[in-house]
């Protein structure tokens, strides 16, 4: 099973959205790498919710991919941002997953304690510059992670 981890700021949807909705479906992804990362998941495996564009940015709770391969309803929605006109129900562009909360850290494991911990080659997340929305987590970062959870969770 992969681990993954997929970045939302935290006003556009936190993880108190995802805890009160319990399941959600991850859409507006216009990135095809992203996408690409969201088609290879299988329903089991864990996600990491990391708050980005936030003070302090990190990762603050666990999701469970439940299913994928759904067509992202945004991509048809001229009033959507993601509208996208290129794309039409016969030959769809984007698709996405649908996620169910795990659980919610009692407090964050924040970008500078995991830059702290991994190099840019182990963890692609604490790369300079790195801004793609869905990445994979090699195991032995998922279980280095996973042993940095704050008491309580």
């Amino acid at each position: 099973m992969a681990t993954w981890l997929m970045k939302s700021e935290p006003s556009a949807y936190s993880i108190s959205d995802l805890a009160r909705e319990t399941i959600t479906l991850w859409d507006g992804i216009r990135n095809y790498q992203a996408r690409n990362h969201m088609r290879t998941m299988q329903p089991g495996e864990l996600v990491f919710f990391y708050h980005s564009n936030a003070r302090p940015t990190g990762i603050v709770g666990e999701m469970e991919v439940i299913e994928t391969g759904v067509i992202d309803p945004s991509q048809f929605d001229t009033t959507s941002p993601y509208f996208d006109p290129a794309s039409s129900p016969e030959r769809p562009r984007w698709d996405c997953a649908r996620l169910r909360h795990r659980r919610t850290y009692p407090g964050i494991i924040d970008l500078p304690t995991l830059r702290e911990t991994f190099t840019p080659e182990e963890f692609i997340l604490v790369r300079r510059g790195n801004r793609l929305s869905v990445l994979p987590v090699p195991d032995s970062v998922a279980e280095r992670i996973l042993a940095m959870i704050p008491a309580g969770a």
